[in-house]
């Protein structure tokens, strides 16, 4: 029998609470993931990404609010726990490295200042032994002369060095689970590749279970294990990393790998996805992607597909009733 997951999530749902009601901005998703597994969560911006990772650390404030669901950690249920308790769970069992590094942290306390602080509020450690810990981890994060970096201020160091320092506040208490919500977005390509290298090495020495925010598949190549598709608030999509990338199952996914660039296609000009993601307001019913989808068919605009699997490839989980026709109408 496999151990059961680090994280298991059923049914999550976060609505924006509107005069004319609550809007569903996540709608039922569900997801896992195992120690020292990189789940990649992918999709366009505005499909509901970062709300996921933000609603799965209780992280919402009105008029957003969680309606629904499970996320249980290790079994316990964090949308269960007292508000306090949750609280000694962020940053020492998961912690969250955002995309914007210079917007997540202070500009008027040193970085060092920043570390310590997280040490000493859930490690209940010495200011002196905490800075022992902050030296330590700057160096483990590849932060050159960490012992001078920590006296430093946030807008004296690079969008790489900053980055980083990120990453040692958030590893500061040795989670078991790490949220990266698009973290080389703001990085030249350079550092990209240095800090995803960083990350890969960082899991697996502490053993890490991590879930990626991001919208650039290239990423998800180098890193990931397992692949969630989302689109308006719903997984659409998920399966191994290889998998996903070799057939990909759903209409949306299979749009996402035209509009990017490959050296299969050459210099031709790359096929964007027609129309944009619509707002929670006017999500359509059915399956949302139908709208913007060329194998729709009739039932796709009244009904919601399942998430499961696909005949095609078992190890695929995908939401859609054309795949179900494609299944259906296949020789046997």
């Amino acid at each position: 029998m496999s151990d059961p997951p680090l994280l298991d999530v059923r049914a999550l749902a976060t609505v924006l609470r509107t005069e004319d009601g609550p809007v569903p901005v996540v709608d039922g998703v569900s997801l896992s993931i195992r120690r020292g597994e990189t789940l990649a969560v992918v999709g366009e911006s505005g499909c509901g990404k970062s709300m996921l990772a933000l609603s799965l650390l209780r992280l919402v404030d009105p008029p957003l609010a969680i309606a629904g669901g499970e996320v249980r950690l290790d079994g316990d249920d964090l949308l269960a726990l007292p508000e306090a308790r949750m609280r000694s769970v962020r940053g020492r069992r998961i912690a969250m490295v955002f995309q914007e590094p210079m917007t997540a942290l202070n500009p008027v306390l040193t970085v060092g200042e920043q570390v310590d602080e997280v040490i000493v509020r859930h490690e209940k450690a010495s200011r002196r032994e905490a800075r022992r810990r902050t030296v330590a981890l700057f160096e483990e994060v590849g932060i050159p002369d960490p012992a001078r970096r920590v006296d430093e201020y946030p807008h004296q160091l690079s969008g790489g060095l900053r980055q980083r320092v990120v990453l040692a506040i958030a590893l500061a208490c040795g989670p078991s689970l790490l949220i990266a919500d698009e973290p080389t977005t703001a990085l030249d390509v350079t550092i990209q590749a240095q800090v995803l290298d960083l990350l890969r090495r960082l899991q697996a020495e502490r053993e890490m279970a991590v879930l990626l925010i991001t919208h650039d598949l290239g990423v998800v190549a180098e890193v990931a294990h397992r692949v969630a598709v989302m689109y308006a608030g719903r997984i659409v999509e998920e399966a191994p990393v290889r998998t996903l990338f070799e057939a990909p199952a759903h209409p949306y996914t299979r749009a996402l790998f035209r509009s990017m660039p490959s050296v299969e296609r050459g210099r031709g000009r790359l096929e964007a996805i027609r129309g944009t993601v619509p707002a929670p307001a006017d999500w359509p019913p059915g399956c949302r992607f139908h709208p913007r989808c060329g194998e729709a068919r009739p039932e796709c605009a009244t009904d919601v597909p399942p998430l499961r699997p696909w005949a095609e490839r078992a190890e695929t989980r995908v939401a859609c009733f054309a795949r179900d026709a494609a299944d259906a109408e296949a020789p046997r």
